[in-house]
């Protein structure tokens, strides 16, 4: 499919590995392998998403630090946590019709658009394929603000929450239902444990 051109391959994170082995990962040579895509922790590179790789992209999109993002090679293996796959990766922006439009100027296939009510603002949300991964872009409607798009944090899929959330005890936040019908999801207390990045675990998506 069209989508597998643009795999979400890297993320780049301002972290310490130790901070991600206490959160249930399982760190090889400072680096998280989930499903197609690895997670690098350096914390010389500030904090939160410093960079990502995306298969066939190889410059910034309205800001989005998005580039040639070498790695080697992590091999697959369990985690504590119970992670098996990642589910989207979530991006603001100032300007969600500026951002949306680069992204699609850049090859990106948007999935869909959803819309809703909070803090008397209409928030949008835009959904495009990386891969296996969806990008999640976020904004208020219609709004022109300045300034760049930023990346923002991660929902990761986890065969069995109930069992992570007794593996982490208070590293994990209330299971509760998510925005999608069917699924949980539960919020890893990252400020806590040291980590720059907002991280969801959700339960898998149902068989259709």
């Amino acid at each position: 499919m069209a989508r597998d051109r643009h795999q979400l391959t890297t993320v780049v994170v301002g972290d310490e590995p130790d901070s991600w082995a206490t959160a249930g990962f399982t760190v090889h040579d400072d680096r998280v392998r989930i499903g197609s895509t690895t997670i690098v922790c350096d914390p010389r590179v500030g904090h939160g998403i410093a960079a990502v790789g995306i298969d066939g992209l190889i410059d910034s999109v309205d800001g989005l630090p998005i580039g040639l993002v070498g790695a080697p090679v992590t091999l697959v293996a369990e985690h504590h946590n119970r992670v098996t796959g990642f589910d989207h990766l979530v991006a603001m922006s100032p300007s969600i019709d500026r951002t949306a439009d680069a992204l699609i100027d850049a090859g990106l296939q948007r999935r869909r658009t959803r819309r809703f009510e909070m803090g008397g603002e209409t928030r949008r949300q835009d959904f495009f394929w990386l891969g296996d991964v969806i990008l999640e872009l976020v904004g208020v409607d219609g709004a022109e603000g300045t300034g760049d798009a930023t990346f923002w944090g991660l929902a990761l899929e986890c065969d069995d929450l109930d069992l992570a959330a007794r593996r982490l005890g208070e590293a994990l936040g209330t299971v509760k239902d998510a925005v999608q019908p069917g699924r949980r999801i539960a919020t890893v207390r990252t400020k806590e444990l040291g980590i720059s990045v907002p991280i969801a675990l959700m339960s898998p998506h149902h068989p259709r």
